[in-house]
Order: structure tokens, then sequence, then C-alpha cells
């Protein structure tokens, strides 16, 4: 009976033991940052446990389907998550003037967090057995592609999301082979066409927070306060931190959004640098892991999916690093199964289920 056991887990499970354990520290390590960042607050870190809880059974169920599943499926995915992103342009809850997330009473669901992973992974089964370098025919395809998607989200409005979308988008044609000439000339027309995306896509709030990057003193009561107590928070954490809960800027509520777009501020203001090198040694173990497994996958669709996805992974923590720091503007970016926020977190922890699944299904191409 022991040894039908013992088998089974070994033949029948599909798992990954350094990603399993490393995302449940992290998440771990989340759940403790926000009891603090959210002054103590019981409830809200009760809550965060069960997105936690249910997050890590939901990423092992989505590991053990096959690759295959989600390559003959990326279709319905991609076509299941823009109607949810139109639904909610339509029918959704309007939280502080923006419009991103279904009610569907047990839950809000952030829609624009389904796409960030579907969108990579339709690409990667759209194009893995494309010729290199990828035709210009498929190269625009996908482009309109991503820029229909990334319009729906940005229209929301919500450009941290619609940022990290495009992004995610470019990452899988970047790894599916595009030229470095095309590359090099969307680059040019990019820089060309900033003055116009400036006057008719982003809207004046987040003009101004552009501005105030730049001149943060400009107001600093005002569009500048957050990036402002932010860098206090940071500074004044020092090599060890303040201790845990004694924070001043986060609880003498000087420091804004402490659950979500700024919980970083508050690791490093109470654990300081070296609190801060430990968080950031656990964020990249994962991603150069997911990395290796991208390297020895076991064919091109599973490396495009897990290299996208994963430097998806990387680039959301750069950005939210980035925005409380002050190097880029702030716009709204949690960071990875740290900051409060369902439908983030469960979006991660589908999006490393379908990284493992396509690293650990290799038998059936050995068999």
């Amino acid at each position: 009976m022991i040894k039908r056991i013992t088998n089974f887990f070994r033949d029948g499970i599909y798992f990954d033991h350094y990603l399993f354990i490393s995302i449940t520290l992290l998440s771990i390590m989340g759940l403790v940052f926000l009891f603090s960042a959210s002054q103590g607050n019981i409830e809200t870190t009760i809550k965060q446990s069960f997105f936690v809880f249910f997050g890590l059974i939901l990423m092992f169920l989505v590991s053990q389907l096959d690759p295959d599943f989600y390559k003959s499926n990326a279709l319905i995915f991609l076509l299941l998550s823009v109607f949810l992103l139109l639904l909610t342009s339509l029918t959704g809850k309007e939280i502080n003037g923006a419009k991103r997330w279904l009610d569907l009473g047990f839950f809000t669901l952030q829609t624009s967090e389904i796409i960030k992973i579907t969108l990579p992974l339709f690409l990667a089964a759209y194009l893995f057995d494309k010729s290199l370098p990828i035709s210009l025919k498929n190269t625009f395809i996908s482009i309109i592609l991503i820029l229909v998607i990334v319009n729906l989200v940005r229209i929301q409005p919500d450009l941290g999301t619609s940022l990290v979308i495009l992004i995610a988008g470019f990452y899988v044609l970047f790894l599916a082979g595009l030229s470095w000439r095309f590359i090099g000339a969307s680059t040019g027309l990019f820089v060309l066409s900033l003055p116009y995306l400036w006057n008719n896509f982003l809207e004046p709030f987040q003009r101004q927070r552009i501005l105030t990057l730049f001149d943060p003193d400009a107001d600093p009561y005002g569009s500048g306060w957050n990036i402002t107590q932010s860098k206090i928070a940071i500074g004044s954490g020092g090599f060890q931190g303040k201790g845990y809960q004694q924070g001043s800027q986060a609880h003498l509520d000087f420091l804004p959004e402490t659950e979500t777009d700024f919980i970083f501020s508050v690791i490093a203001e109470e654990f300081g640098f070296f609190g801060v090198c430990i968080l950031l040694s656990v964020f990249f173990f994962i991603f150069f892991r997911c990395l290796y497994l991208a390297l020895n996958a076991r064919d091109r669709f599973c490396r495009l999916t897990i290299g996208g996805i994963s430097l998806l992974f990387l680039s959301t923590i750069f950005i939210n690093l980035a925005m409380v720091i002050g190097i880029i503007p702030v716009v709204g970016m949690p960071l990875p199964f740290i900051s409060k926020g369902g439908s983030s977190l469960l979006s991660f922890y589908i999006a490393f289920g379908i990284i493992i699944s396509m690293a650990t299904h290799k038998k059936l191409i050995r068999q």
C-alpha cells in the first residue's frame, strides 16, 4: 500500500519543489508584511490568507494539466478574457473613477489580471511553430492583437496593467524570434509618436503623474505627496530597519496605499536594506528557476510560455519597485504575492501553475 502511494506521488503528480516552496515562503512573508502594512487589521490578513490558501491549491491543480491542453485551448481562454474585459466596461464596478472590476458577489474580479496570462499564452500557441525569424505577417497580426487588448485595459483606465500587458505580449514576440531590425524601427516610431500619445491616450491625472515624476517638489502636499512619503519611508529604514510595526510613515498615516502599491516602502522602513535583500533574493530565485525550467522545457511552446510569463513576473516587480522609489510615474502596480488583492494574487498562482505544468510534463514525450 505504501509503495503504491509512493509510486503515485512519483509518477502521477507533476510538481516542482523549488517553485512551490519558494512561492509558499513568499506568500507567508506577504501575509506578515500585510499585517503590519494594514496596521494590524486581522480581517484584511485573514481575507488575504484565504486567497493564499486557495491560490496554492489552484496552482497545484493547474500544474497537473498537460501543456497540450493549454495549447489547444489558448484561443478560448483569450476570447473568454476579452469577453470579461468588455463586460467590465459595460457593467463593471466603478471605484475612484475606474471601472476595472466585476462584482461576483463573493469576490470582486479585476478582469485585466486574467488577460495578463491568457495573452502571452495565446501568442506562444500561435507562434511556436512559425519559422524564425517570424514573418512580417505574423508579427503585425500579433501586434494588432496586443494593441487592441492594451487599449481595452487602458480605457478602464488602468495604465499600469495595460503597460504590463503590452510588455508581456512583446516578450513573447521577442522570444519567438522578432528581428532586431523590426525592434529598432518600432522603437524609433514609438519615440516619434510620443507627443501624439501624450495628447490623445493619457488621462489628465496620468499626465500629472508623469510631470510629478520630474518635479515632485512642485506640489509636495498634492500630486507629489505619495512619492515623497515613499522615499522618506524607504530612506529612513537604513540597514536594519525600525522594527516590525514600528514604521512611522505607515503607522502615522503619512504613506498612502500601504497595503497595495506602496507596501514595499513599508517593508523597507521596518526591515531596512537587510530585509529588502532577503525579499529580493526570493524573487530572483523564483525568476532564475523559471529561466532554468524554460531552457529545459519539452518544446518551443513551453519555452515561450515559461519565458513570457516569468519575464512578466520580473517586469511587475521592477515596475512596482521603480514606482515607489521615484524612477517611473506612479501607475498602480501591486507587488506579486505581497500586496493585498485577490485578483492579482490568484492570477500569479495560475501563472506559476502553468509554468510548473510546462516544466514537468516531459514523460509523455520520452515514452
